[in-house]
């Protein structure tokens, strides 16, 4: 095909006119469809995408086909709760879809999507963006070196000062329709860990609503196949949120402190160098590790050559079932107190 690839946008809320929009004009993308039933966010729309046709949902989208007039690529950034039903609808229509993470609000869920998409021969990929994280890719580069030796525990943080809560469905909507930073925080959080130290063999959590109806508060520990272990918090109520990403190996540790604009109890002590993401620290000995090239448009740079068949999808959707499967089983273990197995839907029945 020749041409920028036209996308069709389904929703226009904090996420698909604050993150998605941007990140497909960056990497030269063209929002042709944009798919909205509010008439505030149809304005805002059609504000910043003059060029771009605004219709009520996402059968209209569909309706519209491929080609001129139409899209090469859908991209849902709906609620959680409707993830699958939309992507269930999508490959029916035989349209390549990126959907925002989680896939869906289960691993069952997840893995139906898979399956449909396989059996369709529909190409499916999911939005991980935190893949393409400066301290990611950094410590990618870290591990791959072997600066830190073996490692032996992983640190992440998603913790914010956020006494008052949003009030939007995320904040409010029950585990069933996708509320809760357990699958919205933790689907990243899960995601970078088995990016970093692979499969994940069971988890421990702990899990709790305190200030708002979803869950708002929680921490995972998981055992990789490797042995090497992840702790994962992701918390809104943290008045002094933790270093964001600690990571421990036998041979020294990699350590990065601000995060995100949120003030951390260690800020000051480890501030990123200019054109650093992180050091690597052994005792008082501390390197500043280079910010690799790259940034979140590379995911959808990467989405547009798959269109026109010039690489791969930048995320397999069965790395999205896995994740699910281990947010299943930290849901089990916060129920029981136990640690629970991670069990990973097979897909290919």
């Amino acid at each position: 095909m020749s041409g920028a690839v036209r996308v069709g946008l389904v929703g226009y809320g904090s996420s698909g006119r604050g993150i998605h929009a941007p990140l497909l004009q960056e990497a030269g993308l063209d929002v042709a469809l944009v798919a909205t039933s509010s008439p505030e966010r149809a304005a805002a729309a059609t504000a910043d995408h003059p060029d771009a046709r605004v219709v009520p949902d996402l059968g209209a989208v569909l309706a519209a086909g491929t080609g001129r007039g139409g899209v090469d690529l859908v991209v849902l950034t709906s609620p959680t709760g409707v993830h699958e039903e939309q992507v269930l609808a999508c490959v029916a229509a035989g349209r390549p879809v990126l959907v925002e993470k989680p896939l869906a609000v289960d691993a069952a869920g997840a893995a139906r999507c898979v399956r449909a998409a396989r059996a369709a021969d529909v190409p499916l990929t999911v939005f991980q963006n935190r893949r393409w994280d400066d301290e990611q890719r950094a410590l990618a580069a870290v591990l791959a070196a072997g600066e830190i030796g073996d490692v032996l525990r992983l640190e992440r943080r998603w913790e914010r000062w956020r006494p008052v809560p949003k009030d939007r469905w995320r904040e409010n909507a029950p585990p069933a329709d996708g509320g809760g930073l357990l699958l919205d925080l933790q689907s990243h959080l899960v995601d970078s860990a088995v990016q970093l130290l692979g499969p994940v063999e069971s988890v421990y959590a702990e899990v709790s609503a305190v200030l708002t109806p979803a869950e708002d508060t929680t921490f995972l520990a998981l055992r990789h196949a490797g042995g090497a272990r992840s702790h994962l918090s992701a918390v809104s109520a943290a008045g002094a949120p933790g270093p964001r990403t600690r990571v421990l190996g036998t041979g020294g540790a990699y350590v990065v402190v601000p995060f995100e604009g949120e003030v951390s109890g260690f800020a000051g002590v480890l501030d990123d160098a200019p054109g650093c993401t992180g050091w690597v620290v052994r005792g008082a000995e501390r390197t500043p590790v280079p910010t690799p090239p790259g940034g979140h448009a590379d995911l959808y740079r990467a989405a547009a050559a798959a269109v026109r068949g010039e690489g791969a999808w930048p995320v397999d959707p069965a790395d999205a079932v896995a994740v699910l499967a281990v947010l299943d089983a930290a849901r089990a273990s916060a129920r029981t107190g136990e640690v629970v197995p991670v069990r990973v839907p097979d897909l290919a029945t």
